[in-house]
């Protein structure tokens, strides 16, 4: 739901098992949660009968706008990434003469008054690049570029 239907951080979930798994499953999460909060079920349930021409808009004109405009703060700031990329984040590595992800993220917020995400915060791995979100608007990223222009 988080990444297909536009519902970032929305955490749903089904099991199809054999009877006896399902006991077993059902065992260890009675002692976790409670079960998913129903206005979320009753949205998952509407997201997943969107139609095709939804999808389309949506992953055709309105992420496809903001990737470009992702690509062209990448670019701005000297990072290369994979054009291959599929998501609603654009990872990025950072130039060789930046010490790191989080120098880079701290010379934009300070200089741009524009928030990147450091990768290190997903693990050790990340630690030479950064991320930006395409859930932020077309408006949002497009001011996001022109104040890195003028870093």
């Amino acid at each position: 739901m988080s990444k297909s239907h536009n519902m970032p951080g929305w955490r749903m979930g089904m099991l199809a098992s054999n009877a006896e798994f399902v006991q077993w499953i059902l065992k260890v999460k009675s002692n976790i949660d409670s079960g998913q909060f129903k206005p979320m079920q009753v949205a998952a349930i509407a997201a997943l009968n969107n139609s095709d021409s939804w999808h389309n808009e949506m992953n055709i004109e309105l992420y496809r706008k903001r990737r470009n405009k992702a690509e062209a703060i990448m670019k701005q700031l000297g990072c290369t990434f994979d054009e291959n990329q599929v998501g609603m984040f654009l990872w990025g590595k950072v130039p060789a003469d930046i010490e790191n992800g989080a120098a880079l993220a701290d010379k934009v917020l300070y200089e741009a008054k524009v928030f990147i995400t450091p990768g290190f915060i997903f693990g050790d791995k990340g630690a030479r690049y950064v991320r930006l979100s395409l859930c932020a608007n077309d408006k949002m990223l497009g001011e996001a570029l022109e104040r890195i222009k003028g870093m």
